[in-house]
């Protein structure tokens, strides 16, 4: 039965154009071709890129973070409450003002108090700025690394199987399987490039660079519009879509390849509609968020929130010494019989 599928599964008229055959397809003088086998060697990739990333983070994005100024948070513990805790993992991480009022209640605590306890958390959670740093440290120097083997592998089609290698996602699978090489290899390198310059965007947006960071952002969504949204469709698609209906009948594994690229394309598409978001609101307000980030931007307003509530009760707190002081030093003017108030 599963010799029956795979006989099926790998039909010529599947995947070749009909003058082609998979016996073209073998080694032959020197000739050294793909194999869906060599697709295997992608999982200790993985777990070597697992190592690699983990002292890559620790050996050089940590030291590097401190360098331009990214310090270690600490984070202040929340007071351990188990109706709370309870209610946070069991029901809601973001109760209602009914949940609040009934947990103020059920614990003995002002509503204000239940609010800074979600709050707090809740930001326990998630990830603090280096970490952040750190993947995009990491994201950067890896598609950075990714481009320039992409580029230079491309001068030879032997040699681009060891990028491939590097590649889990089903294009890039298909792509090999089909002996696709030169497409899934530009393909990459359309999607890498942009990526490069929006990873070292967020790294200075992490240390605090504003200026640095929206230089950045600009020069990659220069980037990203240019190569996905110019030179990926009317250059990539049109190579693999219209040029070859004009040669060759229609077969399975190019209308499957086109299927799949037009189906990044539209991703494309919704992502060039984000950045175009990212950059009205730059224009406008003259700060840069990334708006597909809807979780950090409110873990940063979560944050200016919990300072500026202890700055309130620092305050607060000096004024109510300063009175003290201030009724202790004059106590004396205060003629007998008035000191109940």
């Amino acid at each position: 039965m599963f010799q029956m599928f795979k006989d099926w599964f790998w039909l010529e008229r599947f995947w070749l154009p009909p003058t082609i055959k998979w016996s073209d397809l073998e080694d032959h003088d020197g000739l050294v071709f793909v194999k869906p086998s060599h697709l295997y060697m992608t999982i200790p990739y993985a777990f070597g890129l697992i190592i690699i990333r983990h002292f890559f983070e620790k050996f050089i994005a940590s030291p590097l973070a401190k360098t331009i100024g990214i310090k270690e948070e600490i984070r202040k513990k929340i007071t351990p409450n188990t109706v709370l805790e309870h209610f946070f993992k069991h029901s809601t991480r973001k109760p209602s003002q009914t949940d609040i009022y009934g947990l103020a209640k059920k614990c003995n605590l002002t509503e204000r108090q239940v609010e800074r306890w979600f709050r707090s958390r809740r930001n326990q959670d998630r990830p603090c700025r280096m970490k952040k740093f750190q993947e995009a440290c990491w994201r950067f120097t890896f598609y950075l690394m990714i481009t320039i083997a992409g580029i230079a592998f491309l001068y030879d089609d032997f040699l681009a199987h060891v990028i491939h290698h590097l590649a889990a996602v089903s294009l890039m699978s298909f792509s090999w399987c089909a002996n696709y090489i030169r497409s899934g290899t530009l393909v990459m390198i359309l999607h890498d490039v942009a990526d490069i310059w929006l990873e070292s965007a967020k790294m200075f947006s992490y240390a605090g660079w504003k200026q640095t960071c929206n230089t950045l952002f600009f020069i990659f969504s220069i980037i990203f519009f240019i190569s996905r949204l110019i030179i990926f469709p009317f250059w990539i698609l049109y190579c693999t879509l219209i040029l070859p209906l004009q040669y060759l009948e229609p077969f399975f594994s190019c209308i499957f390849l086109n299927l799949q690229l037009m189906v990044l394309q539209v991703l494309n598409l919704y992502w060039g509609y984000f950045i175009l978001k990212m950059l009205k609101r730059c224009i406008f307000t003259k700060n840069i968020q990334d708006v597909r980030s809807d979780d950090e931007d409110e873990y940063e307003e979560e944050e200016v929130e919990e300072e500026e509530e202890e700055k309130e009760e620092a305050t607060k707190g000096k004024e109510t010494d300063s009175l003290k002081n201030s009724l202790g030093a004059n106590r004396h003017l205060i003629p007998n019989g008035q000191h109940g108030c």
